[in-house]
């Protein structure tokens, strides 16, 4: 069986979908699997066996100059590759219309999300099936249901494997006394206070722990640096990409994290793992899998699922809801999770 996955984004969103690519090469030991995902995270599906071709694409980058594109060689060589193939399922699993529009240009039965389950209703309009799956339940297992109405099978009740730690297991070392701190997240409200993961780096570092910091962007290079200035044992990793990174994590005892992809691609690798959560809620799309433990701010206005804080009231640290997830709180978990 040949199938054609259409899940482009986000970092999350993509680790969300390797365990019901798992469950279905189970099912179909000879599956072989194309996934069309953004460029920035074209690394991922290639971890997994079940793929045999990464397909990027640069709808990111095109969309500001969408018109242009169409009649761009880029898009012309991207058509060219997606068109290469035909296959017996084209599975959209993302639901939206741009995902829906990529899934048409595919040559096989397109299937995906019906109106209601679809995270744009309009998506379903480019099926040629579609199947219902209830928004209530967690991401990673919505997945699991899609994939299984559509290849005919029953959803395994074993639990969720994301396929990708053997990929690293011949490239690591054995699990050092690490710690690594995922302090950088794209939304503000999502930022836990830069105070904050200094006074847990010293009570880590009190432990016999040394620390590591990964960040994306200049912000987060200097705030990472600004950590790290507290202890020779705290270090910055250089900048790198995904799988470097995923190296990194999977030598950890444990991993510390705001709401990030990061996060679920820690939860992907096996590694406990506490996340923040503020303004968003974990049940839906929050970390997946054993070992993970989900720490909730209990606050009058969250979650608020905004990227501004709007809270008019006293507040001594901002964002104002981690006010109720202090270091004591988190230090307390991590011990026991360690």
């Amino acid at each position: 069986m040949r199938i054609l996955l259409i899940k482009t984004s986000s970092l999350g969103d993509i680790i969300h979908t390797l365990p019901a690519l798992t469950d279905a090469q189970r099912h179909y030991p000879s599956l072989q699997c194309d996934w069309v995902v953004e460029e920035a995270f074209a690394e991922i599906p290639a971890w997994h066996p079940a793929v045999r071709r990464v397909i990027p694409v640069a709808l990111r980058r095109w969309r500001k100059k969408w018109w242009k594109m169409l009649f761009h060689h880029e898009w012309r060589l991207f058509k060219q590759e997606l068109i290469q193939d035909s296959y017996d399922y084209v599975i959209d699993a993302q639901g939206l219309l741009k995902s829906a529009w990529l899934a048409s240009q595919a040559r096989g039965p397109r299937c995906g999300f019906d109106s209601y389950s679809a995270r744009e209703s309009i998506a379903s309009f480019f099926y040629h099936h579609c199947f219902s799956v209830s928004t209530q339940h967690h991401a990673v297992e919505r997945l699991r249901k899609l994939f299984a109405q559509i290849l005919n099978y029953d959803v395994p009740q074993s639990p969720v494997d994301y396929g990708i730690t053997e990929h690293f297991s011949n490239q690591t070392f054995p699990k050092q006394k690490v710690i690594i701190l995922l302090h950088s997240t794209t939304w503000y409200t999502k930022h836990w206070i830069e105070t904050y993961w200094t006074q847990l780096a010293q009570r880590i570092i009190t432990k016999g722990y040394a620390i590591r910091l990964p960040w994306g962007n200049e912000r987060e290079r200097l705030r990472a640096g600004r950590i790290a200035a507290i202890h020779p044992q705290i270090r910055v990793i250089p900048k790198s990409d995904l799988s470097h990174l995923a190296n990194e994590l999977i030598q950890a005892h444990a991993v510390v994290g705001v709401d990030t992809g990061l996060s679920h691609l820690a939860a992907a690798l096996n590694i406990p793992t506490i996340t923040l959560y503020s303004v968003t809620l974990p049940s839906k799309t929050g970390t997946y899998g054993e070992h993970q433990i989900h720490l909730r701010a209990k606050f009058p206005c969250a979650p608020c699922f905004s990227k501004n804080c709007t809270y008019q009231g006293i507040a001594t640290v901002h964002p104002a809801c981690y006010s109720d997830l202090s270091v004591d709180k988190v230090w307390q978990v991590l011990q026991t999770l360690l």
